[in-house]
């Protein structure tokens, strides 16, 4: 093999090793390949066909394929179906500004089917950009199994899951409050909801008495809506109101009374402590409305106008409505106050247009049936949350469920499978045009208009895409083939890695589904990874310019540091602030991005210096007695820090399990053991160099699930056995390498360097001035280390001393050995004398702090023994320092 270049090249690492591990098959998974170690499968969650990778993306595909990756190298059979959903609504506006701007048409003016067959033509062309910039990321998924929420064998799952749901009388058509946009005309579901705090106004109004009833004043943000009043709500604990319950006010402008009724949700401490009901225009008002049967009188409409309810203001918009009514209310003095108030209000994402909540008809599906039988598995952790506190959160919204909308006033998506006939007025629920022809015969029908929310497809992925309800035709595997075992050997599914926004739209979902479907938990695990923010905490967001794409990042620093700068990141909180620089959506630096870079150019050259010495393509075995102490630390160390690293990984701690990988490659491995390896290379040590080369091979290896491309370029170089890092074994602890001694004598030999380091600095010494180095000896495997300690402090020579030192000498206590640097006519003595004092001082406050713990009788009755213990020896520690201290300081004269 050619020696490694001088500099690490990321693009053509990637350029290289991503073709050829897909080329070898690598990536597939097939339900007849038997393993001891069993079978796991994820299902990504699929993207918008219309989408491209954004940073929330490329921190949950980084923790997906290092979880693949990782169990991949265990020996198991890893499934990963990738795949992306046909997102209704974001595409519907996409293709029908596609339409015009390429033809001038809008989708109305050329009808349904021919609208339909050009965005069909649209997806094919645009829907897989996304998946292509997961493979630049180094997702190592099944792509033969990629699927799509409208191929034919998920379309099939989707009408037989509605006809289930119709059967059991679940899915039904009803009026209730509902999301809707004005400029898209279609209802939304709360995902697609974006709450913008903007700067209102508070508007107090006073609606008269009526026989005998106080004036009220309301507070409101929406003054049009008050056309639509049907009562006045107070706390029925608030003493202020009590007289006034039962009776009615007069409603300004539109002259009809409206009643007075008590009701918990009115606040006492806000405002006058009365609140205006809308039932048909707010979603707490409805259900206010539903509590005392109030009437629902609509005033605005779906395309977002006063409607003829609202008397003289009816045809005017929202904004001009609000304008009419307050100069008319002002006229009348019935305005009392206006105050500046911010305020959240719901914005179509898409659109940005402001959401209308309406009571409308639509279809439903009854969700209470289905929440109470899945309850179950939350409570009794059949399904594991990764944090736990997630489950908590989905038992409180299963428990508190309300019946789901499932249409969407769309063309693109599943239309729903309801025909009608026209002259019986038959409701029938059919699979295809001839199915419905077999139920109505000569009598005329038509379909429903309507397709379903997209969220109802999405519900059936885990199980879906490996094929159900008919998995010898539907579980593709790509070039026309199938495999008919998916179902059966993939399913339940090891993990759904997600977010906190849709863990009840679509998490809770797929588990309800599923229990229906399959009787099967979907997934074994729910991990939510954090969501990421700007580095001062605001939402990512392109419109905002606040944006990164990650792409960018991998072209300024590779996929291998995007993925390692994104799992540093990945801890157990809710958000993750990233730290790049954005200007106008680029990305001009981010300190992480930085780091990473330069670890893994950390490695390169580590393992470049490394095969210089050992050559490449050269495989060594470790002998069966290490005699050498910095042989028996490093691999102890390595021991460690494999099972740190798995450990992190099995807990889904990524932040852990790369800082743990990072401290054991560029402290231990680079910084010590390589540095005190150079001599033994030089002498031509066989021992050392299959330590180094038996190291670096599982560096490698523990490297793979969070930077694949460089371990397998490393990798390749050292001629390990097997084919490829990316399947090789993981590396697992063997705890015969395990030398605590080692450890503990060569954590001690690092302490003293350091501090001989820091006594140079301090009298002013440089790195290459000569010194001498006396340690008082006694300390068990001191001894040993004494070579070492010469050689990285850069000591002319080390002694061990039962006598001290008689010497002038700085000096410093380090874990109980007494460290002196005899500095004779190269250090001022009063500043040292003064150093010391300053220590000692120090050390005594400290001492002070811990006696003053032992004499306080509650703590040492309170406090758990290993604590006082500890409080015991610290106080130990310090009384033998200041001894030591005083002794220092006494020999300076």
């Amino acid at each position: 093999m050619a020696e490694l270049a001088k500099a690490y090249d990321p693009r053509a690492s990637e350029a290289r090793w991503y073709p050829w591990w897909e080329e070898q098959g690598f990536f597939y998974a097939d339900s007849g390949d038997t393993t001891d170690a069993g079978a796991r499968c994820i299902t990504i969650p699929p993207p918008n066909v219309t989408g491209t990778l954004h940073m929330g993306h490329a921190l949950q595909h980084s923790i997906h394929d290092s979880l693949t990756r990782f169990e991949r190298m265990q020996g198991k059979n890893v499934c990963v179906v990738p795949g992306v959903d046909h997102a209704g609504i974001g595409t519907q506006i996409k293709v029908s500004q596609d339409l015009f701007r390429s033809t001038g048409q809008t989708a109305h003016e050329i009808g349904r089917e021919a609208w339909l067959q050009h965005a069909v033509a649209w997806a094919e062309k645009h829907g897989g950009t996304i998946l292509d910039q997961l493979r630049a990321l180094g997702c190592s998924y099944d792509w033969r199994r990629r699927r799509y929420t409208l191929d034919e064998g998920y379309y099939h799952a989707v009408l037989a899951a509605f006809r289930h749901f119709y059967n059991q009388g679940w899915i039904y058509r009803g009026e209730r409050m509902v999301n809707w946009c004005p400029v898209c005309q279609t209802v939304i579901s709360d995902l697609e909801v974006e709450q913008n705090v903007i700067g209102g106004k508070l508007y107090a109004l006073r609606y008269p008495g009526l026989d005998g009833a106080p004036d009220v004043v309301v507070t409101t943000t929406r003054p049009e809506t008050m056309l639509g009043d049907t009562a006045v709500a107070v706390n029925p604990r608030d003493a202020r109101w009590a007289a006034a319950v039962g009776k009615c006010v007069q409603l300004p402008l539109m002259d009809r009374p409206i009643p007075i009724v008590a009701d918990d949700y009115a606040d006492p401490q806000f405002g006058s402590g009365a609140v205006k009901v809308t039932p048909a225009h707010d979603p707490n008002d409805w259900a206010i409305g539903e509590r005392h049967s109030l009437p629902i009188i609509k005033v605005i409409g779906p395309d977002g106008r006063i409607t003829e309810d609202g008397g003289k203001y009816a045809g005017l918009t929202r904004e001009d409505a609000r304008r009419a009514v307050l100069a008319d209310l002002e006229a009348l003095g019935l305005l009392v106050e206006i105050k500046e108030y911010e305020h959240s209000v719901p914005h179509h994402d898409r659109c940005h247009t402001v959401i209308e909540p309406l009571p409308m008809e639509q279809w439903f599906v009854a969700m209470r049936d289905m929440a109470q039988a899945v309850l179950p598995w939350y409570r009794e952790g059949k399904i594991r949350f990764a944090p736990d506190r997630f489950r908590e959160y989905g038992i409180e919204w299963l428990e508190n469920i309300r019946d789901w909308c499932i249409s969407r006033q769309l063309w693109w998506g599943h239309r729903i499978p309801i025909y009608y006939g026209e002259t019986s007025g038959r409701v029938v629920c059919a699979l295809s045009l001839d199915e419905a022809r077999a139920e109505f015969g000569d009598e005329p029908f038509r379909q429903e208009e309507d397709v379903l929310d997209t969220w109802f497809s999405s519900a059936l992925w885990p199980f879906a895409v490996l094929g159900w309800p008919d998995p010898e035709r539907f579980a593709y595997t790509g070039g026309g083939t199938t495999d008919a075992g998916s179902l059966a050997t993939f399913h339940p599914t090891s993990y759904m890695i997600t977010g906190r926004d849709i863990l009840y739209l679509w998490v809770a979902r797929m588990a309800m589904t599923a229990k229906q479907f399959t009787g099967e938990v979907p997934f074994q695990t729910v991990v939510v990874h954090p969501t990421i923010q700007t580095r001062d905490g605001q939402r990512m967001s392109r419109s905002l310019g606040t944006g990164i794409d990650p792409l960018e990042l991998i072209e300024q620093y590779g996929a291998d540091a995007t993925r390692l700068m994104l799992l540093m990141q990945c801890s157990t909180n809710q958000d993750s602030r990233f730290d790049a620089e954005v200007k106008d959506n680029k990305v001009t630096r981010s300190a992480t991005g930085e780091t990473c870079r330069n670890f893994l150019n950390k490695i390169w050259n580590a393992a470049r210096f490394v095969l210089m010495n050992i050559g490449t393509g050269t495989r060594y075995e470790l002998p069966a007695e290490l005699t050498e102490p910095s042989d028996r630390w490093i691999l102890s160390r390595l021991q460690a820090v494999a099972a740190g690293v798995t450990e992190g990984l099995e807990n889904f701690r990524f932040d852990e399990a790369t800082d743990r990988l990072y401290a054991f490659v560029w402290s231990e491995f680079c910084d010590w053991y390589i540095e005190l390896a150079k001599p033994r290379m030089k002498a031509d040590d066989q021992t050392v160099k299959a330590v180094l080369w038996h190291v670096l091979e599982s560096i490698c290896r523990l490297l793979q699930p969070f930077a694949p491309f460089l371990a397998e370029e490393l990798w390749q170089q050292l001629g390990a056995e097997g084919k490829a890092c990316i399947v090789a074994a993981w590396p697992v602890a063997n705890p015969a390498l395990r030398d605590e001694a080692a450890e503990a004598a060569f954590t001690l030999t690092q302490e003293i360097v350091r501090t001989v380091r820091n006594l140079r600095v301090e009298a002013g010494l440089g790195e290459r001035d000569e010194v001498r180095l006396v340690l008082s000896a006694g300390t068990p495997g001191l001894e040993a280390m004494v070579d070492y300690i010469a050689a990285l402090a850069r000591c002319s020579t080390v002694t061990l001393s039962t006598e001290g030192c008689a010497e002038q000498a700085v000096a410093a206590v380090v874990g109980g050995v007494d460290v002196w640097l005899p500095l004779a006519g190269l250090i001022d003595i009063e500043a040292e004398r003064a150093r010391l004092t300053k220590e000692r001082e120090k050390a005594e406050a400290d001492l002070d702090v811990q006696r003053r713990k032992l004499g306080n009788e509650s703590f040492v009755a309170k406090a758990p023994a290993a604590v006082v213990d500890q409080v015991k020896a610290r106080e130990a520690e310090l009384a033998e320092t200041i001894v030591r201290l005083t002794e220092r300081i006494a020999a300076l004269g």
